[in-house]
Formats: structure tokens, C-alpha cells, sequence
């Protein structure tokens, strides 16, 4: 990753939709060039894919919540198995699988506080590896839309012992 390659990552993240053509000409290269870097950040996986927006409240999901999970028994099948049934459900919207107390915190985005109450309930509270469920409604979220790319890391320097 260049000064080029992160100037495009950051115009790509700003508007996906815009014509190579477009993407050339803001960043200052020749379009053959912008799209051989754009094909190159693909095939490495930095670009994964093109995304639209949505606005959950305007297709009527404006209540998200925070699912802190801990399952019991903690073994590979339990995880995925539950990992997979969430992430499968419409009013998921992401699934971290962490480590600490808990073993997950799912992001759902749902019609309202009885919808909420359902999903709990229904599909998660009801799963056969269940040890504990807590639910955390959220007042705001900012979600960031593009990700900076961070320069890289100096090597460090080994660690050596006080000089006496």
C-alpha cells in the first residue's frame, strides 16, 4: 500500500458509485492507471466489495440493541452453531464473536421495544447453549463509513536491560 493506493481507498470510501473515469481525475492519474490500482486492491482482498447505506429507520427498523451472549458449554460446535443461527436472522446486523466474559455481542436493528423483547426471547434466549443473555438498547450510533489506512508500524528496537 502506496500514498496512491490510500488516496483511492479513501476516494472509494467517500463514493463508491463514481466512474473510474471520475476516480482518475480526483486523485490526478490516468484512468488505465487508476483502474490497474483499483483491479490490484481487489485481487489483494483490500477492497472486498461495494456497499449502499441504509437508513434502518427509514425501512422502519430505527431501534438497535447490543446482545452480550455467554454460552455454556464453550466448545467449537456451540459457538459456530449459534454464531451461524444469529448471524442467519433479518434483524441482525453484525455478530462479533469476542473474548472476556462474554462470547458474543450481537448488533440487531429491530421495529421496536416489543420486537426486541421477541428476538431475545425467540431466537436467542431459546437456544440450547444458552448460559446468559443481557440486552443493551442504544441511544446513538455513529458509525464510521470509510477506514483510515494507518502508515506503517516502525520496527521496534529489541529491549535491553538498565545500563548500571
Amino acid at each position: 500500500m502506496d500514498e496512491l493506493d490510500t488516496a483511492i481507498l479513501a476516494e472509494l470510501q467517500r463514493d463508491g458509485r463514481q466512474t473510474n473515469r471520475e476516480l482518475a481525475e480526483r486523485i490526478g492519474i490516468a484512468p488505465s492507471t487508476c483502474l490497474e490500482r483499483v483491479r490490484s486492491l481487489r485481487a489483494a482482498g483490500v477492497i472486498e466489495g461495494f456497499h449502499a447505506e441504509v437508513n434502518l429507520e427509514a425501512v422502519g427498523r430505527p431501534v438497535q440493541a447490543l446482545i452480550n451472549v455467554r454460552l455454556h458449554p464453550k466448545i467449537r460446535e456451540a459457538v459456530e452453531g449459534f454464531r451461524d443461527h444469529v448471524a442467519a436472522l433479518p434483524e441482525t446486523l453484525a455478530v462479533f464473536v469476542v473474548s472476556g466474559g462474554d462470547d458474543f455481542i450481537i448488533q440487531v436493528g429491530v421495529r421496536d421495544a416489543g420486537h426486541l423483547r421477541d428476538f431475545v426471547l425467540d431466537h436467542v434466549a431459546r437456544h440450547r447453549n444458552i448460559a446468559d443473555v443481557r440486552t443493551s438498547l442504544v441511544y446513538d450510533h455513529i458509525r464510521k463509513t470509510s477506514v483510515e489506512v494507518l502508515p506503517p508500524q516502525a520496527p521496534s528496537r529489541p529491549r535491553t536491560g538498565r545500563k548500571r
